[in-house]
């Protein structure tokens, strides 16, 4: 019977699995949240081979310089080679949501650029169907309201993250109870809303590798074509 490892260990173990893809010489995208710190970590053994990264928050940034990698502004490059992040739910296509940690919208800027999105996550994040996890929408502050309202609309129930403010000087809007059987379609839907900065729904641009970290080891998964 395969031994139960903690939830650090998978993070830890999806991490150095995602090692294997950096290529030296070539810029990185790096996500944030408690699996990407756990990348970072894994890359301080070897920094040496990283040219510089870009990163997706400043709690990122900060994490990247103390282990000496140089952090580099997203409009100082024009291509990176590979994005890697965690997710708060992910599906066999590798749609996600994401957003946990507030970052969602400079996560899917840096993804938008990277050649390939890696995804790390453990076992516990895979579902069938996205929306167990609440959508997190970050909003314009005055469109809060207005936009709180259209999701009710919707099917929604929106939960405002209280104490809480974007890199960019926004709001979140922690969303339950959406139905995401089209997730891309409801990417779309909820962006062309008028205040919504973006959404946590990353299926128009899906990560292409899941590293899934399980009892059994460390699982690859490629994004169906």
């Amino acid at each position: 019977m395969p031994a139960v490892m903690s939830a650090d260990a998978l993070k830890r173990a999806v991490a150095e699995a995602a090692i294997a893809y950096v290529q030296p010489g070539e810029i990185l995208g790096v996500g944030t949240g408690s699996t990407a710190n756990a990348f970072i970590d894994a890359l301080a053994s070897i920094k040496g081979r990283v040219r510089a990264a870009v990163a997706s928050s400043e709690a990122t940034r900060k994490r990247l310089e103390a282990i000496g990698i140089e952090v580099v502004d997203l409009n100082q490059v024009d291509r990176i080679s590979i994005y890697v992040d965690g997710a708060d739910e992910i599906t066999p296509a590798l749609a996600m949501i994401k957003g946990g940690g507030g970052a969602l919208t400079r996560e899917k800027i840096v993804a938008a650029l990277a050649d390939k999105f890696i995804c790390i996550a453990d076992a516990s994040k895979w579902v069938t169907t996205l929306g167990t996890f609440p959508l997190p929408i970050e909003v314009i502050p005055m469109a809060r309201s207005m936009i709180a309202r259209e999701l009710v609309r919707m099917g929604g129930s929106p939960v405002y993250r209280t104490g809480f403010v974007t890199d960019n000087g926004n709001v979140i809007l922690d969303t339950y109870g959406l139905h995401i059987s089209d997730p891309v379609a409801l990417e779309q839907r909820l962006n062309n809303l008028t205040g919504v900065v973006t959404n946590g729904l990353f299926a128009a641009r899906p990560a292409d590798i899941l590293l899934l970290g399980s009892a059994e080891g460390v699982q690859t998964h490629h994004r169906p074509t």
